[in-house]
């Protein structure tokens, strides 16, 4: 199957990162260069695009679609959270912008193979990273029924999770749990008939849950925003786009704690805490997908957009961008780990 990615909010994260011309990009979430290609396309001869992926199919895809811009670019398989190490690699020293599609490909979803859907039979796998030894059927298997119960609850937002956890250990006591639809019965069994007859499918929440534990989603996001912001040029932004109320939740509150890091109790006349402001949210209110967006693509509907920009400070003033020759731009191939 080919490697598809519907390049959702493109136009508004493109206007959000005000490119600059001979600026350096980072594309957290290459995918397959959607969202890539239209960053490089706007950059001038001394710009650059440093695009990050875990998946060795959005790797390939991504190689692909950029050949034409090969010069400009350098794509690297990592994950995102690794961003520092990575622009320390490339000698990089601030980026102009960076930005993270965080919803997972059309194709991770509809390739059977990759165990992320419950629409197909497939083994139980669903890793963003094929290097990772292990699987969504090991945590199945192996997480005790109280940590199913946390996972699904937390994660799915399942109201029936206690009940998914007890017919999967329930279950599993008689044989492992190794597929996709294997899986999906279990649960759509865990779950009322009146409600599996209105609504989504059943086993949706779980294996969303699943997922986003198995790929430490939410562990990787809330720790790295403000390494990302940290790494962010005078002026330079943060786009972080989401697809989950959980991801929306600590993009907010952590660019909201990035503008005002103030500690001091309300009632205090001046701050006495020092912490410093690293710059402004964009976005009071996030950004939500047009209709004609909305219609081309239904599985856009739940992503939002918010932007932070990076204070300017005086004691940066006059500070670059620094690049020295390094492998990473010294072929003019595209090159990646």
């Amino acid at each position: 199957m080919t490697f598809s990615h519907y390049s959702v909010l493109l136009h508004e994260t493109i206007e959000g990162l005000h490119i600059r011309e001979n600026g350096i990009y980072v594309d957290g979430t290459l995918g397959g260069g959607g969202h890539a290609l239209a960053v490089v396309k706007r950059l001038g001869s001394r710009g650059r695009l440093i695009g990050i992926d875990q998946d060795s199919a959005a790797i390939k895809a991504a190689e692909e679609r950029l050949r034409d811009y090969r010069d400009h670019v350098t794509i690297v398989r990592s994950n995102y959270e690794n961003l520092p190490q990575v622009l320390r690699e490339c000698k990089i020293e601030k980026a102009d912008g960076i930005y993270l599609d965080l919803g997972v490909s059309s194709y991770q979803l509809d390739e059977a193979e990759r165990g992320f859907s419950y629409r197909f039979d497939a083994p139980l796998d669903m890793r963003m990273d094929q290097r990772n030894p292990i699987t969504a059927a090991d945590i199945v298997n192996g997480y005790s029924e109280g940590a199913l119960f946390r996972m699904i609850r937390d994660y799915g937002e399942d109201r029936f999770a206690q009940n998914i956890a007890k017919h999967i250990v329930h279950y599993r006591e008689k044989k492992r749990i190794e597929s996709t639809l294997e899986l999906s019965e279990i649960i759509s069994a865990a779950i009322p008939a009146r409600i599996r007859a209105t609504g989504g499918h059943p086993a949706k929440r779980s294996f969303q849950a699943i997922r986003i534990e198995l790929n430490r989603e939410l562990e990787v996001l809330e720790n790295t925003i403000d390494a990302m912001i940290d790494a962010l040029e005078e002026g330079g932004r943060l786009c972080i786009i989401t697809f989950h109320s959980l991801e929306d939740r600590i993009v907010k509150n952590k660019f909201k704690n990035a503008e005002n890091p103030c500690i001091c109790p309300p009632d205090f006349p001046v701050c006495t805490c020092g912490r410093v402001s690293k710059g402004r949210v964009i976005t009071k209110k996030a950004i939500l997908p047009s209709e004609r967006e909305l219609a081309e693509n239904r599985r856009s509907q739940s992503a939002k957009l918010r932007i932070f920009e990076r204070n300017v400070h005086a004691e940066n003033i006059g500070i670059t961008n620094h690049i020295s020759p390094s492998r990473c731009f010294a072929s003019s191939k595209l090159s990646h780990r």
